[in-house]
């Protein structure tokens, strides 16, 4: 008797910060590639989706530090508050547009999960950059995915592979 053919199941995508990658996307155009989420992407059969929200929303690579005014993502995204870079100018209408983006494309690839990069004021989960400072919370982009019920891991970046195990 042979056993029943196993129809290959396709990656579930999910969407990772680009720079997470290793795509030199940071504002000040570098990366933040983490060998040990790419690891874990594989052995989970994920495939990642790359996406830059400040790439996506206009901003050039490199560009000015950013931070939340005040108040935090969900105030930037009520129209509550705004994103400006160090030197005050405000890029909030960027952040929306990528942040927007981001969206869009989850809901194109029905995509249930993102991996974004941890203290980024678009993709930071658990703590991001208010009034210049690190601060608990979420950025613009994070706050947006989770509004619209996706789940949202943070990750730091950099970090190497990890050691298989046999």
């Amino acid at each position: 008797m042979h056993a029943p053919d196993r129809e290959a199941q396709a990656p579930e995508p999910v969407l990772v910060s680009a720079c997470l990658l290793g795509c030199a996307c940071r504002y000040d155009g570098g990366h933040n590639r983490d060998l040990a989420l790419e690891q874990v992407l594989q052995q989970r059969g994920m495939q990642a989706v790359p996406f830059c929200p400040e790439e996506r929303g206009g901003l050039s690579t490199p560009r000015p530090p950013a931070w939340i005014e005040h108040g935090g993502a969900s105030a930037v995204l009520d129209g509550k508050s705004r994103v400006i870079t160090d030197a005050g100018a405000d890029v909030s209408a960027n952040f929306l547009l990528g942040a927007q983006g981001a969206l869009e494309l989850c809901a194109k690839h029905a995509i249930r999960q993102a991996f974004l990069k941890e203290r980024s004021p678009s993709c930071g989960v658990r703590q991001t950059h208010v009034a210049g400072e690190l601060v608990p919370g979420p950025g613009v982009t994070a706050q947006l995915l989770v509004r619209h019920g996706l789940s949202v891991h943070g990750v730091e970046g950099r970090r190497p592979q990890t050691a298989r195990e046999s």
